[in-house]
């Protein structure tokens, strides 16, 4: 946690890298900002700092219309965390409040909804309601100056009761109407699709993303084409495709078809869990560097772990293919799309993607004979999909990572291995060290030389909490080193 002195010195600076972690809230100005804010510097005794957009918002300051708080990264707390607090957020930030309510997403976790709004209070200086509320705004003003929807559209989609409070958060947050911004921005008359720039912290890797997908991506949903990812998403009112790329600027360029927009909060959530966009670059670099690894991060800058929209999916896809290449696990999970996925509507298909990937519920009745593969691992994924399908398994963006490693190891035919790659991709633990993955041995004994300690252990433990990243690493360098 940052003092506030760091956080005014950070402001004093400038420094972009502390964006979405806290947010500056000015007294004289009744106006919360981002650190990097181009306006000048407030004395030190005019300002209060805020862990979120919500508690500054709660305490009646409004978003700077300059900097704009609402569209800065995500703080990279909340995915490295395990407790209830960022359970919590990470089941807002992907629409649970809005779908459910709060008492559902307390019971999800385990808590009364009372018990749950004091922790976060506690912690964040708002409760789930206020955080959901400045997820509901950020959705709503995306579909202000991306489309040309009807406000009335526009407020329903974003999750709110009524045009009333759609009218009136907006005013409290950024005192001017819907209306307003929408003559700023202009919108997109026609358009059929969202277009909208997903912000990060630099250095991004984009390229390392783009390989490690591209080599994994199963026909049918995913594809990598011409500096672009392309995958279908299954999201709660309907499928969804989601097109990203390198931006200008440090931003991404996501273009999105929804079935229904009231989806746009929790497809946007994913597409930044999928390239981690939420990450802080410098603390990692700074992390590895001083475990005495300077020559492999400095080779791999901005190296980045990619999560995935579907734990579910990600989890079957682990299974499936244990114990075989890369491209021969393609192969058995086209086989499986084009035999049992969805067909997505023709308005969503792009870039080859026309299909979701099928429920669990769907694979679980998939019979032996269609799977081509021996009957040991047969069991093992219907073990598996039966287990999502029921509830007994969870791997949802609130889970226990520690609980979902447990269940996932008590199930017949999985090891360490499959659980510890479903838990950094799936659950989005950045702390996951792949030791007795293949690629990572070779790249270890590759990096022999730039490792004079030669204790191994210690540089591993050193790493944390940061290991996926040195996984990633490994990884990244074991491609290297076989060009």
């Amino acid at each position: 946690m940052l003092t506030t002195d760091q956080c005014y010195q950070a402001v004093s600076s400038r420094d972009r890298r502390f964006d979405g972690m806290f947010f500056t809230a000015v007294h004289t100005t009744g106006i919360f900002c981002r650190p990097s804010c181009p306006a000048r510097t407030p004395k030190r005794e005019n300002v209060d700092f805020f862990v979120t957009a919500a508690a500054a918002a709660d305490a009646g300051f409004r978003a700077c219309k300059r900097c704009r708080p609402d569209a800065s990264p995500n703080s990279p707390e909340w995915d490295a965390r395990g407790d209830v607090v960022a359970r919590a957020v990470r089941l807002i930030r992907d629409g649970a409040i809005d779908r459910g309510g709060v008492e559902a997403v307390a019971a999800q976790l385990g808590y009364s909804s009372r018990q749950l709004s004091r922790l976060m209070r506690e912690e964040l200086g708002a409760g789930p309601l206020a955080l959901a509320r400045t997820e509901r705004v950020r959705t709503a003003r995306t579909l202000i100056e991306a489309t040309a929807m009807p406000m009335t559209d526009i407020a329903f989609a974003a999750g709110f009761a009524s045009i009333r409070q759609f009218n009136d958060t907006f005013r409290d947050m950024y005192s001017v109407s819907p209306r307003q911004l929408r003559t700023a921005g202009g919108g997109r008359p026609g358009t059929e699709q969202l277009v909208l720039r997903l912000a990060y912290r630099p250095p991004l890797d984009f390229g390392y993303l783009l390989a490690y997908l591209a080599v994994r991506a199963v026909p049918g949903i995913e594809t990598v084409a011409d500096g672009a990812y392309t995958r279908s998403m299954r999201l709660a009112h309907g499928p969804g495709v989601v097109t990203v790329r390198q931006g200008t600027g440090d931003f991404v360029d996501c273009r999105l078809r929804l079935a229904d927009t009231r989806d746009l909060g929790s497809a946007v959530a994913r597409a930044r869990r999928i390239l981690d966009l939420d990450a802080d670059p410098q603390t990692i670099t700074e992390t590895v560097r001083t475990a005495g690894l300077e020559t492999l991060i400095d080779r791999h800058s901005g190296i980045r772990s990619p999560g995935h929209s579907d734990p579910v999916e990600l989890a079957l896809r682990t299974v499936l293919g244990q114990q075989i290449s890369l491209a021969a696990a393609r192969t058995h999970l086209g086989r499986l799309v084009s035999g049992s996925g969805e067909m997505l509507p023709k308005e969503l298909q792009a870039d080859g993607v026309d299909r979701v990937f099928p429920t669990a519920e769907v694979i679980a009745a998939v019979p032996d004979e269609e799977w081509s593969l021996p009957s040991a691992r047969i069991r093992t994924i219907q073990v598996l999909a039966s287990a999502l399908a029921e509830g007994r398994l969870d791997l949802g963006a609130g889970s226990d990572r520690d609980a979902a490693s447990r269940d996932l190891l008590a199930l017949p035919g999985i090891g360490p291995w499959s659980t510890g790659y479903i838990r950094m991709r799936a659950l989005g633990d950045p702390d996951v060290y792949l030791g007795s993955d293949l690629g990572v041995k070779k790249a270890v004994a590759d990096i022999a030389d730039l490792t004079p300690s030669g204790d191994w252990s210690y540089i591993v433990a050193a790493c944390s909490p940061w290991r996926s990243y040195l996984t990633h690493l490994l990884w990244a360098e074991h491609a290297r080193s076989e060009h």
